[in-house]
């Protein structure tokens, strides 16, 4: 999982989406800025009528299309994922509320990150994203949340994690105020987790991550 080069500069990325976009449209604006050194090759999105798609259509990004249920098998999938990853030479995959479990294959192993709205190993796995992760908080009463930014592998919420950001929990918090601090957590640690990996300093040893 540790690459064995420096990625090119800037770090060409694909962005894999679901839903609204919002992860995307801050890695735009990180780009737009100046806070990010990358370039967005391709978004991929498993819906057609995802919002995150106009976020694409807005900056001029090439985007595609790839629904589970167009691929009979989790292999086909996976290829219908990576391979125009590949073809556009992209250097990190990263997930931006992407729902749909995908397999990664051996070269893009340490090259697929996600962003996680929960602590992992709490509240995370298959069913908890979006609201519902909110809701499981407060449900518990636990008094801290905050976002992973992990490595993928081939299980939910499972790879090394690389970096979390810690959120308190109010007394007063809804799913709605508790998320929108979590996600404002998010704007500053998926950046941060892109750039560390930009700059070769991450490395894993088993299940953990050494920054160097």
């Amino acid at each position: 999982m540790n690459p064995t080069s420096r990625p090119a500069s800037p770090l060409r990325l694909a962005v894999l989406i679901s839903g609204s976009g919002t992860t995307l449209r801050n890695l735009i604006d990180g780009i737009a800025t100046g806070r990010l050194s990358a370039e967005i090759r391709l978004v991929i999105s498993s819906r057609g009528d995802a919002g995150g798609l106009r976020h694409a259509d807005q900056a001029g990004l090439c985007r595609q299309v790839v629904r589970r249920r167009d691929h009979p098998t989790p292999e086909s999938f996976r290829d219908a994922v990576f391979h125009p990853c590949r073809a556009v030479g992209v250097d990190l995959v990263v997930m931006g509320g992407f729902l749909k479990h995908v397999l990664i294959p051996p070269d893009f192993r340490g090259r697929v990150m996600n962003i996680h709205p929960a602590l992992i190993p709490a509240f995370c796995g298959r069913g908890y994203y979006g609201r519902r992760v909110h809701e499981a908080v407060l449900d518990y009463g636990v008094k801290v949340s905050g976002c992973t930014v992990h490595f993928v592998d081939d299980q939910y919420d499972h790879g090394p994690i690389i970096l979390q950001r810690t959120v308190v929990v109010r007394d007063d918090d809804t799913p709605e105020t508790l998320a929108a601090r979590v996600f404002a957590a998010e704007c500053e640690a998926y950046p941060e987790a892109i750039r560390l990996y930009a700059a070769g300093r991450l490395r894993c040893q088993g299940r953990r991550v050494l920054v160097g």
